[in-house]
């Protein structure tokens, strides 16, 4: 397994065949949970949904390392004063400690901020294995970022995704086409979403470990995964980098690094040294021999001219061509994202929802060529931009779908946060200039058309004293619990004067002073909501309670103040 740089393995290749054989083999008994059709083929969730939409992946599907971990478990490293060890499999097991770091320090923070997905670090330390050979053997500086940028091949169509350039070169220094970038090899589109800043400093940077490892995290815990369940470990890795021997790949490493790892210095990691691709990959190719002197092309054979006949002279044969000169390369053929000429709306329905609900409607666009025909398989970036705390299903802000055969592109549903007010979901075409379409989304305030009493007892006091019951109501809307929803609370002067009282029943104050109106009230998560006590003046009558509501919902209450019945003996 020691590193060789110039080994590497061409897709198609009799040799990735067999390397691609081996990864299945190990991977089905090093990784429980790939399942099998009856076929006795592997099977994995995929993101895909069934009518052809699906996320892109992070690395836009570039090359990868396919290197096995060893048969043996791997072992931790000696205890201090014990004498050296170095049992087989442990080089492959030891992680460059700042790299190390930076994958627990992602795996703490995701178990703060999405406590669901049960992401392991060895997961990260997997998809760094098989990206980039943990950072090249652990090549990093004091904060992480690696000596010099670590890039994929050209995503020129060249054997790979063709995805032209989205970042003017600013993170892979490509202003052509789109490179994976870093030591979890990000495409500069990703991770312009995708990016996190993982080591504090406040920048983004993907070729920065700790940026790399939280940002991969994040990424894979995407639609309120749990990683825990093994479909839904299979699909974040598949969303990854949608290949199964890419998924077998990782599975194996994930299961070796769980056996057991220790850390090494930074520099000095094990790196693998087979390559999906046989170019510029995330390790420099080792510095090549002085190319041999052409040789001297022999002179071209002349060739007679050809004897006229009866009918006239001939045309002279073309020149020959000289040897050595390379033929002009063929045109590349345009893919279906370089078709697109415009956005199209596909139905869109008014959005408005209430804050905490999802939204009803969801947002869909199509993508057509100039004559107006729908094109397939093109990448549509749905974002949702202003003031709002509102996201898509799954907590992320950025989702991108690819169109279906109708040309059809849907974004995931939007659940509306607690602020309230306008923002907008904006949908652009990945890898062409083309102008966006903006929707307005509404999020109002929690409503409630129903308010009742929980209660039907009589609300009755006898003058300077207090109601022996509490006020309580439930809201609804459409027949549904509402909660959440803003309240007042008036003892208004009669049932056509919502004018305030100025005398009969009250409330109190924090500081004990009589109020006529509660405001600021609001329902609980059941739809309820208790008024505080009641006390009564010396003024005897019936009285109205009157409470209103966002929404319109609107309830009169009774409030009764009679002098007590004395009983004659």
């Amino acid at each position: 397994m020691a590193a060789h740089f110039g080994r590497r393995l061409r897709k198609g290749a009799t040799s990735t065949a067999v390397a691609a054989a081996a990864v299945a083999a190990l991977a089905a008994s090093q990784a429980p949970g790939v399942t099998t059709d009856d076929q006795g083929r592997q099977t994995t969730g995929s993101e895909a949904t069934s009518d052809g939409n699906g996320d892109g992946s992070a690395t836009g599907n570039g090359r990868y390392y396919t290197d096995l971990p060893p048969l043996d478990s791997p072992t931790a490293s000696p205890s201090p004063g014990t004498g050296p060890t170095t049992p087989a499999g442990t080089a492959e097991a030891g992680i460059p400690a700042t790299v190390l770091d930076a994958y627990k320090k992602a795996e703490t923070e995701l178990r703060t901020s999405k406590p669901g997905c049960n992401l392991p670090w060895q997961l990260l330390a997997a998809i760094g294995k098989v990206e980039s050979g943990q950072a090249r053997g652990g090549r990093v500086d004091a904060n992480g970022t690696t000596y010099s940028k670590i890039l994929g091949p050209k995503l020129d169509g060249n054997g790979f995704a063709l995805i032209a350039d989205t970042d003017n070169g600013a993170y892979d220094g490509d202003s052509a086409y789109d490179r994976a970038v870093g030591p979890m090899q990000f495409i500069p589109s990703t991770w312009e979403w995708a990016g996190r800043d993982g080591n504090g400093d406040g920048a983004k940077n993907p070729n920065n470990v700790y940026d790399a490892a939280l940002a991969a995290g994040h990424y894979l815990c995407r639609f309120d995964r749990d990683l825990s369940v093994q479909s839904e470990l299979n699909k974040a890795i598949l969303g990854y980098n949608n290949s199964q021997d890419y998924l077998n790949t990782v599975l194996s490493w994930l299961e070796y690094y769980r056996k057991g790892t220790h850390e090494v210095p930074d520099g000095t990691g094990s790196l693998p040294s087979h390559s999906t691709d046989d170019g510029q990959g995330a390790n420099p190719s080792p510095t090549p021999s002085p190319p041999k002197p052409p040789k001297t092309p022999k002179p071209p054979k002349t060739t007679p001219s050809p004897k006229p006949d009866d009918g006239g002279s001939t045309s002279p044969s073309p020149p020959p061509s000289t040897p050595g000169t390379p033929k002009p390369p063929s045109p590349t053929p345009p893919t279906p994202t370089d078709t697109v000429d415009h956005l199209e709306d596909a139905g869109t329905a008014k959005l408005t929802a209430t804050a905490g609900d999802t939204f009803d409607q969801k947002v869909a666009v199509r993508t057509e060529t100039k004559a107006g025909k729908a094109v397939a398989k093109v990448r549509v970036r749905f974002t949702i931009v202003g003031d709002t705390d509102a996201t898509f299903t799954g907590g992320e802000t950025v989702a991108t779908i690819v169109t279906n055969s109708a040309g059809k592109a849907t974004a995931p549903a939007l659940v509306a946060g607690q602020k309230t007010g306008d923002f907008t979901v904006r949908a652009t075409v990945v890898g062409r200039s083309v102008t966006g379409l903006d929707y307005t989304a509404t999020v109002t305030e929690p409503q409630a058309d129903t308010l009742a009493r929980t209660s039907a007892t009589e609300l009755t006091c006898v003058p300077g004293g207090e109601f022996a019951d509490q006020v309580e109501v439930k809201a609804t809307y459409k027949n549904a619990v509402a909660d959440g929803v803003a309240a007042t609370a008036t003892i208004v002067k009669s049932a056509d004067d919502a004018t305030e009282n100025d005398k009969g029943p009250y409330f109190k104050d924090a500081d004990g002073k009589t109020v006529r109106t509660l405001k600021d009230l609001k329902t609980d998560a059941n739809g309820l909501l208790k008024l505080p006590k009641l006390y009564a003046d010396d003024t005897t009558g019936t009285f109205l309670l009157r409470i209103d509501t966002t929404g319109g919902a609107t309830l009169t209450v009774e409030l009764k103040v009679a002098a007590a019945t004395t009983t004659t003996p």
